[in-house]
């Protein structure tokens, strides 16, 4: 466990236990489910996936004058000219297992990024607005974190739909064991029903 009252440390877990809980949600899905869209917008959980293992590989390498060891393998800028939602869905040639294994690899590659950099370490996002672009190590770690905590929200209530698999945590579900859900669910709609 890493020590929480060093603070590095500590910003560190967050970020990696909210990669793990992302990855951890695709667990046993076939590789079509994985990609089904769940939303109007076309949500998924491989798209999420894709975004954020771009999202950490922009965050951790340009942002800190580093490039990722295969960036052929990223989506690039220019991708997004073409197609805003570039990051948001596995192409054909992608597979569920090699993004998986490639969110991995960006993984290790953010991680040599922080454990290399102290907190306060300068850094510059380029694709920010001119007079907003610098940064330092702490924010993009706080920035990075609060993007996939709300990504591993979205995953979890796609997963949910999906099959009903729940849980905040592979080693924790922080979810009550035998729970009456029909019931619950049954409560919360009549309760909801008198304010029609």
């Amino acid at each position: 466990m890493a020590d929480l009252s060093d603070a590095k440390a500590a910003l560190h877990l967050y970020l990696k236990e909210n990669r793990d809980d992302l990855l951890w949600k695709l667990d046993g899905l076939s590789e079509r489910d994985a990609r089904m869209p769940r939303t109007a917008t076309g949500t998924n959980l491989l798209g999420i996936i894709k975004h954020c293992l771009n999202v950490e590989a922009g965050y951790f390498g340009p942002t800190f004058g580093r490039e990722f060891p295969t960036p052929e393998e990223l989506v690039p800028m220019q991708a997004f000219d073409e197609d805003p939602q570039a990051d948001w869905y596995a192409s054909e040639d992608e597979t569920k297992d090699g993004l998986i294994d490639l969110y991995r690899r960006v993984g290790v590659f953010a991680d040599q990024t922080i454990d290399q950099l102290p907190l306060d370490a300068p850094g510059q996002v380029p694709w920010w607005r001119p007079g907003r672009q610098d940064v330092t190590l702490q924010r993009i770690i706080i920035h990075v974190t609060c993007d996939l905590a709300r990504h591993a929200g979205h995953a979890d209530i796609i997963r949910e739909q999906h099959d009903s698999a729940i849980g905040l945590r592979q080693d924790n579900t922080n979810i009550p064991d035998a729970y009456d859900w029909s019931a619950y669910v049954a409560k919360l709609t009549k309760l909801a029903d008198r304010f029609a």
